[in-house]
């Protein structure tokens, strides 16, 4: 079941004609396969947008902070040799002494 067998498509392609006419389904045909090259065409460059927009992206993320910028940068996290930062430590006796 679910086979498209030859007798299938004969009979699809006679109710084409008899809905359509002869002379109506060779410019239905052409226009499909025009809207089809355009769909073709738009998802294409969308594609190269999309690669465009990840290259732009990569060539930011690659810049290096100020020296003498203290300050951490997401992009930072991600160098290699990042340590970082130590928590400060909290001295038990000193937190009674200050209350």
């Amino acid at each position: 079941m679910g086979a498209l067998k030859p007798w299938h498509i004969f009979v699809l392609v006679a109710v084409l004609i008899l809905l359509f006419g002869a002379k109506r389904l060779p410019d239905a045909a052409r226009s499909l396969g025009r809207s089809l090259r355009i769909i073709k065409a738009e998802t294409k460059s969308l594609s190269e947008d999309d690669k465009d927009l990840a290259e732009k992206a990569d060539a930011q993320s690659g810049r290096q902070p100020l020296p003498g910028d203290s300050t951490v940068h997401p992009t930072s996290v991600h160098q290699p040799g990042y340590q970082p930062p130590a928590p400060p430590v909290n001295d038990p006796v000193q937190r009674v002494r200050d209350n």
